[in-house]
C-alpha cells in the first residue's frame, strides 16, 4: 500500500484486537498519524484504564510516524468542517483527513460513515 494516514479508530481496532484491526498491520510500515489522533488514541486507552508504560511502549514499537499538527493541517481541518458537519466528524477525524490531503495519502479509518466522503482516498477497514 502507498502512504496512508491512520485514524484513531483504526489504531484502536489494532491495539484492542477489534474487527478490522488485522488490516492495519499491513499498513504500519507506511503509516502516518496526526498528533491529534495520537492524543485521541491515548485518551480512549486512558478511559478504559489501559494507558500505561507498556501500551505507550507498544505503540512506539508499531513504527507509525507521528506528524505534528501544523498550521497547514489546521486550515485544511477548518475548511473540512462545512463538508463533514452532516456526518458529525470531530476535530480528530478532520485532522486525519487534513493530513491525508496534505500528504496526498489514503485516510484509513474504522468509521463506516466516512464511506460517504469523496474529499480524498479513504479506506474503511470494517
Amino acid at each position: 500500500m502507498n502512504k496512508c494516514v491512520l485514524d484513531s479508530s483504526a489504531i484502536l481496532a489494532l491495539i484492542l484486537n477489534e474487527h478490522g484491526g488485522e488490516v492495519i498491520e499491513s499498513m504500519l510500515e507506511t503509516g502516518l498519524i496526526s498528533s491529534v489522533n495520537l492524543a485521541e488514541v491515548f485518551t480512549k486507552l486512558e478511559e478504559r484504564e489501559l494507558l500505561n508504560s507498556t501500551t505507550i511502549s507498544d505503540f512506539g514499537q508499531l513504527g507509525i510516524k507521528i506528524v505534528d499538527f501544523d498550521e497547514k493541517q489546521a486550515l485544511q481541518a477548518a475548511r473540512l468542517r462545512p463538508l463533514t458537519k452532516y456526518l458529525g466528524l470531530s476535530l480528530g477525524d478532520r485532522s486525519c483527513l487534513a493530513l491525508a490531503m496534505v500528504q496526498k495519502a489514503t485516510a484509513v479509518t474504522a468509521d463506516r460513515n466516512w464511506k460517504e466522503l469523496s474529499i480524498c482516498p479513504i479506506e474503511v477497514t470494517r
